[in-house]
């Protein structure tokens, strides 16, 4: 397996759990179960194609797994509350609340 299919799988994982971790603490914003980690997928996707051009490929160091893991997550999680949001406030538009 080359060494950036490695890493897009560890950050699109390590989102789709940042985005259920974030979805349990930003309730208002969830998607559910299911939306929160397909958030979170793309999210961490995303996430390690910037990190991949910003810094490099950054190789399969476990300090490298590890910041790549927590940046996945981060970016998973952001996602999430973006997606969360903008579906509030669509769906409070269209019901008047």
């Amino acid at each position: 397996m080359s060494e950036g299919i490695a890493i897009l799988i560890i950050q699109a994982c390590a989102g789709g759990v940042g985005a259920n971790i974030a979805g349990e603490f930003l309730r208002k914003y969830t998607l559910g179960t299911v939306g929160n980690t397909i958030a979170g997928v793309v999210g961490g996707g995303a996430g390690a194609q910037l990190m991949s051009a910003l810094a490099g490929g950054g190789g399969l160091g476990i300090g490298s797994i590890v910041a790549q893991a927590a940046f996945g997550g981060v970016c998973g999680g952001v996602l999430m509350a973006i997606v969360g949001l903008v579906k509030r406030e669509t769906v409070g538009q269209r019901s008047g609340v």
